[in-house]
């Protein structure tokens, strides 16, 4: 059968909060029988936009990401609750009945991705929906996917093998995997916001004038041995991205003109070296 998937480009995303406001926009003071009661006109995000800053001046980047609820297909929230309130439909998505989940602040703490929001008014958790309603009156994406300027958001509806497949072919990840909780949001190169880089810039004097040095070969070793090798572009900047945070110790090797320079960089977050003099 097939089930809906939400996936997301990080690398497309820039913050615009249109999503955000999308869905306020059809929830706030809106109530849908069956599947959800009023949003809250304050305090809650029911799709938040998570923030990093990578590297230091001048070589640095932000990543944002949009996150929301992951429609897990082991969801930690059904474990959680004994009374029914929590149903997985059968194309994959995730509601919280608002009748039948009031009272249960507990399901709050169950969610470990933070996306069950408690509502003090009207005693009662809630979630993004992923858009059932319009999804159950023929809508093909969700209203944050309609309002992104970027085509950073896309809702599918496809076959779990099917799904599958396109997260292997596209490199698509999900949020703390290591929970097993299968969530239906899926993102692509979130690489940009649970990795961090090593980087600098190699120059040269020359008669007195300090210049880039282009074509720099650079050496990435880990524990002896050559992880990734590049080269210097024509500001004579170089970056080794993609890797873990709190990797430890690692050594660069750089070449260029007969010359050659080593140096030592110990990775906790991302790390720009600066300029490095041959």
């Amino acid at each position: 059968m097939q089930k809906w998937n939400l996936i997301i480009d990080v690398a497309e995303c820039t913050n615009c909060n249109l999503c955000t406001l999308a869905a306020m926009d059809e929830y706030v003071g809106n109530e849908w029988p069956g599947y959800s009661a009023p949003m809250p006109k304050h305090g809650h995000k029911w799709i938040n936009i998570l923030q990093k800053e990578r590297g230091q001046m001048p070589m640095i980047d932000i990543a944002y990401v949009p996150t929301m609820c992951n429609h897990c297909d082991d969801a930690p929230c059904m474990k959680a609750d004994s009374t029914g309130a929590i149903k997985k439909r059968d194309d994959g998505i995730v509601l919280i009945d608002p009748v039948k989940a009031k009272g249960q602040k507990h399901l709050v703490e169950a969610c470990p991705y933070g996306h069950i929001w408690w509502n003090e008014e009207l005693q009662l958790p809630q979630a993004w929906t992923f858009d059932a309603h319009l999804i159950d009156q023929g809508w093909q994406q969700t209203r944050g996917q309609q309002s992104c300027p970027t085509g950073a958001m896309r809702a599918i509806k496809i076959e779990d093998d099917e799904m599958a497949r396109l997260a292997r072919e596209q490199s698509l990840e999900v949020m703390k995997p290591e929970l097993g909780s299968k969530p239906r949001v899926y993102y692509r190169n979130l690489w940009r916001y649970s990795k961090c880089f090593i980087g600098g810039s190699v120059a040269e004097e020359k008669n007195g004038i300090v210049d880039c040095v282009e074509g720099a070969s650079v050496q990435l070793v880990k524990d002896g041995a050559s992880i990734a090798v590049t080269t210097t572009d024509n500001y004579g900047d170089f970056k080794f991205d993609k890797l873990n945070e709190d990797s430890g110790r690692y050594t660069l090797q750089i070449f260029a003109s007969g010359r050659s320079k080593t140096l030592e960089a110990s990775l906790g977050t991302s790390v720009n070296l600066g300029e490095i003099r041959l």
